[in-house]
């Protein structure tokens, strides 16, 4: 497109000011006690739709937090691509662990961003992503540019599992009506490596409760004569996978898709260091189901994880007692052709006959999503190939991610259209945890990438 790299250098110091306005603000989705701030990102969203071109902006109301809405619509006539994104970010714990504080921003080097990167809690997930396409959008208003329709849908409950979107989709299906879905909350493989991704995996998240004694107990007048229940959680929790890493539920692996040989072997050309894996890490092994690689097993194979485990006492010093409860948090990642519904009853129906006597069982489902694969023939992925091989001057890699992005599927189901992902982060810009970062190239690469999918979908609509 016509000045976009000088539109882009001209107006960096502006472009890197304003998200780092919006990192500024700890839209915490998770936590009710920054609902203000919540409140405060879906308007600052609202204002910079209409500064970047947008005719329509509203902030839709919806039982949680709202869903901004936007559209640019310059002839019914052409194509339509509907923009995904989402402004609230996760809890920043452990807060001890950054560098700096997480909505404090700044931009500092590193090994893979040698230009600079911002460090901030939602910087790549997805704040950082999505604004790119507040500013592309601003690029092709300006110049006069933009080829088709454009609509946006930014919500702020991404993060606790979208509880509210389904119904606002439903709802509204004729002001989302669409040709396609693009959406920036994925990565790619480097900076000189171009991929786009092509699958995502499901989810199921669970917690678990075990409950024994009807209080807290003296662990010397009752230990070994009454269950722990964190003893009996653990041991449950290590039952779940075999000595192979296999997951041990019944039926769990039922619908699993087992690739090709010739797909597993594209895959692999994909470049991946095992030894910089490792040392990024700082982990002298990998781990996982034998028989896959590292790089099938986060993305093709699907998973169980504790996230989280607790109980008893863990304040300072000695309180030797016996729980009477213990708790943990489990997600499962699943691949395509895996109802998580199913899974999350299969899961349900284990865990409560593996208890031991003595104690009860709960499990509560929190939430969850199918998989998804997008086919790599069809135009948006098409439009997508081609745009950044104008930009990365590289035919980008078709890749499965081990992520989720539950509502994927539920835009299929209900506005019948393919999500294109096209995401610039990259898998060391710890998402989700400490330290988050996005590179300052990957910010701007992908304002620069954007406007050309617009243009190359809607000459291969034609």
């Amino acid at each position: 497109m016509e000045n976009i790299q000088l539109y882009i250098k001209e107006n960096k110091p502006r472009f890197l000011t304003e998200l780092i306005d919006l990192l500024k603000i700890p839209s915490i989705s998770a936590d009710s006690a920054y609902k203000d701030d919540v409140l405060k990102t879906a308007e600052a969203v609202k204002i910079s739709l209409e500064k970047a071109g947008c005719d329509q902006v509203e902030v839709c109301n919806t039982d949680g937090y709202p869903i901004v809405y936007g559209e640019k619509i310059i002839d019914p006539n052409l194509p339509t691509v509907l923009v995904y994104g989402h402004y609230d970010v996760q809890p920043p714990d452990p807060i001890n662990l950054w560098n700096s504080p997480p909505f404090e921003p700044i931009i500092k080097s590193t090994d893979a961003h040698p230009e600079g990167a911002i460090f901030a809690r939602g910087a790549c997930d997805d704040k950082g992503q999505m604004y790119m396409h507040v500013k592309a959008l601003e690029f092709m208003t300006s110049t006069n540019q933009l080829p088709c329709n454009v609509k946006f849908m930014i919500e702020g409950e991404e993060e606790v599992g979208s509880p509210n979107l389904a119904i606002f989709v439903k709802n509204n299906q004729e002001k989302l009506k669409n040709d396609v879905i693009l959406i920036s909350d994925t990565g790619m493989i480097a900076n000189d490596v171009p991929s786009i991704t092509t699958g995502l995996r499901g989810l199921s998240y669970v917690e678990v409760e075990v409950t024994g004694p009807n209080r807290d107990l003296h662990s010397g007048l009752y230990g070994g004569a009454v269950a722990n229940p964190i003893n009996v959680l653990t041991k449950m929790i290590a039952s779940l996978h075999d000595e192979n890493n296999h997951i041990t539920i019944p039926g769990f692996y039922d619908n699993v898709e087992e690739l090709s040989t010739e797909e597993r072997a594209q895959m692999a050309k994909a470049p991946f260091s095992l030894e910089a894996y490792k040392k990024a890490l700082n982990i002298n092994a990998v781990y996982g189901e034998a028989g896959y690689t590292t790089n099938e097993r986060n993305s093709i194979r699907p998973t169980l994880d504790v996230n989280g485990i607790w109980g008893g006492y863990t304040g300072e010093g000695a309180k030797t007692v016996i729980p009477s409860k213990a708790f943990a948090k489990i997600s499962m990642r699943l691949v395509p052709h895996q109802d998580w519904e199913t899974i999350t009853e299969l899961f349900t129906t284990h865990f409560n006959n593996i208890a031991p006597e003595g104690v009860s069982i709960k499990v509560t489902p929190h939430h969850g999503g199918q998989g998804y694969v997008t086919p790599i023939d069809n135009i948006g992925y098409q439009a997508a190939s081609k745009a950044y091989q104008d930009t990365f001057g590289k035919t980008p890699i078709p890749q499965r991610s081990g992520g989720s992005i539950p509502i994927v599927s539920l835009f299929e189901q209900e506005l019948n259209s393919k999500s294109i992902l096209m995401g610039f982060g990259l898998d060391s810009d710890a998402i989700h945890s400490p330290n988050e970062h996005f590179g300052v190239f990957n910010y701007l690469k992908g304002i620069e990438t954007i406007p050309l999918f617009y243009k190359y979908f809607t000459e291969l609509s034609k």
